[in-house]
């Protein structure tokens, strides 16, 4: 008798990152794990909405100062995200997540006490870092504890999280700023302790991935008696550092982010902002060169092979373009040509995020019913209707009834989008063999950041720099908004999974 070989074996090809069956706890973990990306978008929104009370506590500081609160934790997230994923992969993502969970704290309660506006930014920094920790290693714990046909729905409740975070951000910043804005940061203290002592109780005692598999060619036996069938044979190649890779990473992606959140201020045509574009995109360059030639670097091009995966990344980056523009676009719309008041603005913009709520509790079922492709191309359209809708219906200067016929369908759009599309382009971090989950998730989150920051600036840029764009303006944002969105129709028509293709076959 023969022990056939299959095709895993010896194929060189890693397997996807799957667990043996779903785990008991895996709601529990779940909760702990979303709990982090509740905390990181809480705090970058409800600090935007504290930003005039900041100001007035700090009166000596200039505007561009100032403005450091808040860009300090945007480019250290982003520049981080992928170092981090990395890192948690080689030390052990529970250890890794439990650390930048209480770094967070500390970096929580440093904001809240912060004598002045130095020890502020340096605070939000540390705040930066430890969100970069967190936020791709609480979607790698989470998912390997679902069953493949559970991710969906994983992601979509980790998706939800986030909308309920941004929903919440501009009320409970406002309500807190209202009283003190140092309790936007206090009250984080809290919620870290709980999900700490949680997630040491919860989390699964993983260990650190320090050595990758490297099958050699399977042996095909045959039988003799008293000997011991032999089975495949298979040696570790030990993880080498890469800190060259990670300090183009670092410089790539920093240097990119700033620009694009500098530039409203120093100017888009500005020496400062086209130098610092073009240390970036020299930085990047020798990055990928670097990982090209590398045996093991920071980011591995083999994770681009994947295709469900780079097809993901894509996705979500020209997602995010569209996303940032259309929430900043609505709220120019409702303060500027409406007049509405800052808190009513956020009222009015709460039904994109409670769609979100609801489509993304249901989207396991969805994906189910439909496939991962046709559920993902659905969520597109949908949110490429949105802009569309606002640019057809969206037509007077008037608010009132206009909101209600010419606005709210198009928030609707957008909030069915979001929570169809999300959970299966970042699901896709799943795709991926377990000793990449969180460097997955960081490149994934990566692209939701660089498309957020690149967003913002295309449509500064498209409404001709004005502070508060008049209707014409915001038109030719929903244009640019609409285009982007039709690129992420396109990734999810080409988004395919090995679920895709059974589906197919039966």
């Amino acid at each position: 008798m023969t022990i056939p070989s299959t095709k895993a074996q010896g194929s060189g090809v890693p397997e996807p990152a799957t667990s043996p069956g779903p785990d008991p706890r895996r709601w529990l973990i779940l909760a702990v794990a979303s709990a982090a990306q509740f905390l990181a978008v809480l705090d970058l929104i409800a600090v935007n909405i504290a930003f005039p009370a900041i100001g007035a506590d700090f009166r000596s500081a200039s505007t561009a100062a100032l403005s450091w609160v808040l860009n300090a934790y945007t480019i250290v997230l982003a520049a981080l995200l992928v170092p981090a994923g990395r890192l948690a992969d080689e030390t052990g993502r529970r250890r890794s997540f439990l650390l930048g969970m209480a770094l967070f704290g500390a970096a929580s309660l440093g904001c809240g006490a912060a004598p002045g506006l130095g020890w502020l930014i340096a605070a939000r920094v540390v705040q930066g870092v430890a969100a970069a920790v967190v936020v791709p290693t609480s979607l790698s714990l989470a998912l390997p504890a679902f069953a493949p046909r559970e991710r969906a729905t994983a992601v979509g409740v980790w998706t939800a999280v986030s909308a309920v975070a941004a929903s919440s951000g501009p009320v409970v910043g406002g309500l807190l700023a209202a009283s003190d804005w140092r309790w936007i940061f206090l009250i984080n203290v809290p919620v870290v302790l709980v999900a700490v002592a949680a997630g040491v109780r919860i989390l699964p005692r993983a260990e650190p991935v320090r050595s990758e598999p490297v099958p050699t060619e399977s042996v095909r036996t045959e039988p003799v008696r008293a000997e011991p069938v032999r089975t495949e044979r298979v040696r570790s190649r030990a993880r080498r550092l890469d800190p060259l890779g990670t300090l183009l990473v670092l410089l790539a992606t920093g240097a990119l982010t700033t620009a694009c959140v500098e530039a409203p201020d120093w100017g888009y045509a500005a020496p400062a902002t086209l130098t610092v574009l073009a240390a970036g995109l020299a930085a990047a360059a020798l990055c990928v060169a670097h990982m090209r030639r590398h045996p093991d670097p920071v980011v591995d091009p083999a994770l681009f092979r994947t295709r469900g995966f780079t097809t993901a990344t894509l996705g979500l980056l020209s997602y995010f373009l569209a996303y940032s523009a259309m929430l900043l676009s609505a709220t120019w719309l409702f303060t500027g040509v409406w007049g509405y008041s800052t808190r009513r603005a956020g009222v009015a913009v709460a039904a994109w995020p409670l769609t979100v709520l609801v489509v993304s509790v249901l989207s396991g079922r969805i994906v189910r019913a439909l496939g991962e492709r046709r559920s993902a191309v659905l969520g597109a359209a949908a949110f490429t209707a949105a802009p569309v809708w606002w640019l057809v219906a969206a037509g007077s200067s008037g608010g009132g009834a206009h909101y209600a016929a010419g606005f709210l369908p198009g928030l609707v759009l957008a909030g069915i989008g979001t929570g169809l599309y999300q959970p299966v382009m970042f699901a896709a971090a799943g795709l991926l063999p377990a000793h990449r989950l969180s460097l997955g998730s960081g490149v994934l989150m990566m692209s939701r950041q660089g498309g957020t920051a690149l967003g913002v600036a295309a449509l500064v840029v498209v409404t001709g720099g004005a502070r508060q764009p008049d209707l014409g303006a915001l038109r030719a944002g929903w244009v640019f908004a609409a285009l982007t969105a039709a690129v992420a129709v396109f990734a999810g028509a080409v988004f395919r999974t090995g679920q895709d293709r059974a589906a197919r076959r039966h």
